[in-house]
């Protein structure tokens, strides 16, 4: 891998787009064996300790949250890559459906925006859930069924709403951000560091065994000293994680369910994709082992609520070929407003944003100047 990167950099070609196209290959399939998965270690020359501030956070407050206590975490670095912090799956057992099914039911909702609103009404599109649970209650038939909207669905996002066509946020498109998920947010930040953390603007993605997402950086954010924060369930994926351009060879790594990623400092603008979705090990994900089992020692005043039988079996029957990425992000700094702008460019309009989302080419999208968003369904192509 390493001698075809180099050889791509003499030749002028863009290393990263090779490498992305590489692992996105289906025939033949690719060598995954340089893959590093941080669950199982890893080659020690790649990986490295990650400190984390164990004082930051109280054994209470993470497990309000449905995080281990900090001193259990598995947090680990990568040789190179100052500021990227991969947290292997920091969940307490049973807590990971709670915050699954946030994302599939309560998430969705109005007023959040998602894709379905860029081409349906907004009768149509207010309760995704209620509208899919009962096809998706139901065991596969194995006949050729029409999609319900759950499955249909591609993008959320809350708080400051992320303009695809713009790339841009604004002050006047907004709607409260999740409290539970701020919550959450709040205690892993601090745990890595970044106490005071504000989480103003969420993207979810929904992705299918056969998506991707494009090369891109994360920068619409006005201020880039604070981290992005990645974490995700369901399936799992193949992460590229490349420099500051695109000449860049970019190292790859799995992210499994659970598993939570931090980029920050000289991390926080670098090259990134997911080329590839794939099974979880041994073909069941954390997730399909727990169940729907109540989250271990649940607090009075936990955010992590029981999910029924009848929910979960919504949920599993989803996340049995697909993932769920959330990315959550402070927009702006202390005492920072956005810039004046014409009216029109913070509109989002709709014709426009579904052309730039369905014309997105899995792997090629960084062909644009630095498109936006950590694991952004503006470059999922399905």
């Amino acid at each position: 891998m390493a001698k075809m990167a180099a050889s791509m950099v003499e030749n002028g070609e863009d290393a990263f787009r090779k490498i992305f196209k590489l692992y996105r290959r289906r025939n033949p399939p690719p060598d995954l064996s340089d893959v590093i998965d941080f669950s199982k270690g890893g080659p020690s020359d790649k990986i490295v300790p990650a400190k984390l501030d164990l004082a930051a956070v109280s054994d209470v407050d993470a497990a309000r949250v449905g995080l281990k206590p900090v001193k259990d975490w598995r947090a680990c670095g990568l040789q190179g890559y100052p500021g990227f912090i991969f947290i292997s799956n920091p969940f307490l057992l049973g807590s990971q459906p709670s915050w699954v099914r946030h994302c599939l039911k309560t998430y969705p909702q109005k007023p959040n925006v998602c894709n379905l609103d860029m081409h349906m009404s907004p009768s149509e599109t207010q309760d995704i859930w209620g509208k899919s649970v009962h096809s998706l209650s139901r065991p596969p038939s194995g006949k050729s069924e029409p999609k319900t909207l759950l499955e249909k669905l591609r993008w959320v996002t809350l708080g400051y709403h992320y303009n695809w066509d713009t790339k841009t946020y604004s002050a006047n498109h907004y709607t409260p951000f999740p409290a539970d998920l701020h919550l959450l947010s709040l205690q892993i930040t601090a745990a890595c560091g970044f106490p005071g953390f504000n989480a103003e603007a969420g993207i979810l993605n929904y992705y299918r065994s056969d998506s991707s997402l494009g090369i891109h950086v994360d920068e619409s954010e006005l201020d880039h000293s604070r981290p992005l924060l990645s974490f995700s369930f369901g399936q799992s994926a193949i992460f590229l994680l490349g420099g500051v351009c695109r000449q860049d060879p970019p190292i790859a790594m799995y992210m499994h369910s659970g598993d939570m990623m931090v980029m920050s400092g000289q991390s926080r603008l670098l090259y990134h994709a997911v080329p590839r979705i794939l099974p979880a090990p041994q073909g069941l994900t954390a997730l399909e082992k727990e169940g729907c089992a109540p989250a271990s020692s649940l607090q009075d005043d936990s955010v992590v609520e029981p999910v029924s039988e009848e929910d979960w079996a919504v949920c599993s029957r989803y996340i049995q070929s697909s993932r769920v990425n959330v990315t959550v992000r402070q927009v702006l700094g202390p005492g920072q407003s956005f810039p004046e702008t014409p009216s029109s460019q913070q509109r989002m309009d709709a014709g426009q944003t579904v052309g730039y989302h369905d014309g997105a080419a899995g792997g090629d999208s960084g062909k644009r100047k630095r498109s936006s968003s950590c694991d952004s369904a503006d470059t999922v192509k399905t």
